[in-house]
């Protein structure tokens, strides 16, 4: 494999964070050969909300060597999703083929990271956990590794899959745009299940924002709110239709802000997932769109460790890809909130 005129370092990649972005990053460069570190600041499993998967994963699973383990005939599968919206309750299905309705499928978030990380280990990829990120390694304007609490690892790029926090972002003192004012999604879980929801789940309109509510394990169900005028109000309350049912762990909260970064890929790094970009958990497929991301950035540095005379042109077509998914998943995602009976105020006039 050619690398350029650059002497050998211990790795040809180097990914922080083993989210789903991430690990599907380690993988995916290890599929193709690359010489690859994983680092990971937690152990696993760690406390995630559980995850509604679209149909339209499973082949992407496939692709990473994992849908065996978790699209497994015990695993909650459920055919579309209820929404009550700018009219009345209907379901909104996925579709069907020859072989019948596509089905999505309930993961919890410990099942899919662990999985995943479990599969980037088994195909040679060295997995330091826990391992913090302290500090970017670099040379004349050049990322070239990263600086832990384990010791320094150098190599020809850096994966940034850390997530919300961005912390590739900070070191380098990057621009991320917002398209939101500041959003927080809270969520929680009871124990049981009202029989509405067990077959499907349901998305519904609240005054000023939404509700998700998923049966995500056999006596377990799952809330996200989201309000999307007053994110500094914090809500205690669980959802009404929830409410006679015991608290299963304590609320938390999370910052979906619409955000991406101005400069998602640069001299020896890419960044994926949430560190990349991120819409609120209404774009239904923040997973999928973890995976994708991953693995585009995955074959781009395979590229350019390949044909280092092709780095310049890769990072653009992968900031292109980024950029045009996101302007187009937002677009969406303004035009269903505009039908909400209560809209954003802070939505643009356009589209």
């Amino acid at each position: 494999m050619l690398r350029g005129d650059s002497p050998m370092k211990p790795f040809d990649v180097v990914v922080i964070g083993a989210g789903p972005a991430g690990s599907a990053a380690a993988i995916s460069c290890a599929q193709r050969g690359l010489r690859t570190a994983l680092i990971e600041r937690d152990e696993f499993p760690r406390f995630r909300p559980g995850e509604s998967l679209h149909p339209g994963v499973e082949p992407v699973l496939q692709q990473l060597g994992v849908a065996g383990q978790l699209c497994a005939q015990d695993a909650l599968r459920f055919s579309g999703y209820w929404v009550q919206w700018h009219e009345p309750l209907r379901f909104n299905g996925f579709g069907s083929d020859d072989n019948g309705p596509w089905q999505g499928f309930q993961i919890p978030r410990e099942t899919l990271d662990t999985t995943l990380l479990k599969q980037a280990a088994t195909l040679g990829v060295r997995v330091l956990q826990p391992c913090r990120a302290l500090a970017v390694l670099s040379e004349k304007h050049r990322v070239t590794g990263v600086r832990t609490d384990s010791g320094p690892l150098h190599a020809d790029y850096v994966i940034d899959a850390s997530g919300a926090s961005a912390w590739l972002h900070r070191q380098l003192g990057l621009t991320i745009r917002h398209c939101s004012p500041r959003l927080i999604a809270r969520y929680g879980y009871v124990r049981g299940c009202p029989s509405v929801y067990q077959n499907a789940p349901h998305l519904s309109a609240d005054p000023n924002g939404w509700t998700w509510i998923a049966k995500v394990q056999a006596h377990l169900t799952h809330w996200t709110h989201l309000t999307f005028d007053a994110p500094y109000v914090h809500s205690t309350a669980v959802p009404q239709p929830l409410q006679h049912l015991p608290m299963h762990g304590p609320l938390h909260g999370a910052d979906v802000t619409w955000r991406i970064s101005t400069a998602a890929a640069g001299g020896g790094y890419f960044t994926v997932g949430d560190a990349a970009s991120q819409l609120d958990p209404a774009s239904s497929h923040g997973v999928l769109k973890a995976l994708m991301t991953g693995m585009q950035a995955a074959q781009a540095v395979y590229d350019c460790v390949g044909r280092p005379s092709v780095q310049s042109s890769a990072q653009r077509q992968y900031s292109q890809w980024l950029g045009d998914w996101f302007e187009k998943d937002m677009a969406q995602l303004r035009h269903f909130y505009r039908l909400h009976p209560d809209p954003p105020r802070w939505l643009q006039p356009r589209d």
